[in-house]
C-alpha cells in the first residue's frame, strides 16, 4: 500500500498536529495564563454563586483589550478528573454567558467548587454565572 497524497494546494501537514485554539477564542475572550492576572483578580471583587466564586477586576487603561477569564478548581473539588470536568463546564458556561453579560476591560476568574461544579444541572451552572455578574456590575449604594 502507499501513503497518501498529501494536496496539491501546499497546505500539507507534515505530520504537526494544528494549534491548540482556545475555546472562548471564538467570541473575542482571552483565557489568562499569566499567575499575576489570577493574583491581581483575587484582590478585586468577588462574588459568591450556588456552584462557583467569581472573581473580577477592572483593568487599568491600556494594560489589554476585550474580555478575559481564567479558570481554576483547587484539590478539593476532586481528583484530576473532577477538576478538569468541572473547568470544563466553568469554561463552557463562560462561552455562553460572558459575550452578553461580560464587559470589556475586565478580567473574570470562575472558580470551582467541591461537588457543587460537576453535580450542578448545566442550566443553574449559567444562571449562577450570571447573577454573580448581575451583582458584581451593579453599582454599589
Amino acid at each position: 500500500m502507499t501513503p497518501p497524497e498529501a494536496p496539491r494546494d501546499g497546505t500539507a501537514n507534515h505530520g504537526e498536529t494544528p494549534p491548540a485554539v482556545s475555546v472562548c477564542a471564538s467570541n473575542g475572550i482571552v483565557v489568562l495564563r499569566k499567575r499575576s492576572d489570577f493574583l491581581k483578580a483575587a484582590r478585586a471583587r468577588r462574588q459568591g454563586a450556588g456552584s462557583m466564586m467569581v472573581q473580577a477586576r477592572k483593568r487599568a487603561e491600556g494594560e489589554a483589550q476585550g474580555i478575559r477569564v481564567g479558570f481554576t478548581c483547587s484539590k478539593k473539588v476532586g481528583n484530576a478528573v473532577a477538576r478538569n470536568r468541572a473547568k470544563r463546564r466553568l469554561r463552557e458556561a463562560a462561552r455562553l454567558v460572558l459575550p452578553e453579560m461580560g464587559r470589556p476591560g475586565w478580567d473574570y476568574v470562575l472558580i470551582g467548587r467541591p461537588n457543587d461544579t460537576a453535580a450542578r444541572p448545566f442550566d443553574a451552572l449559567l444562571d449562577d454565572l450570571r447573577q454573580a455578574l448581575r451583582k458584581l456590575h451593579a453599582p454599589k449604594p
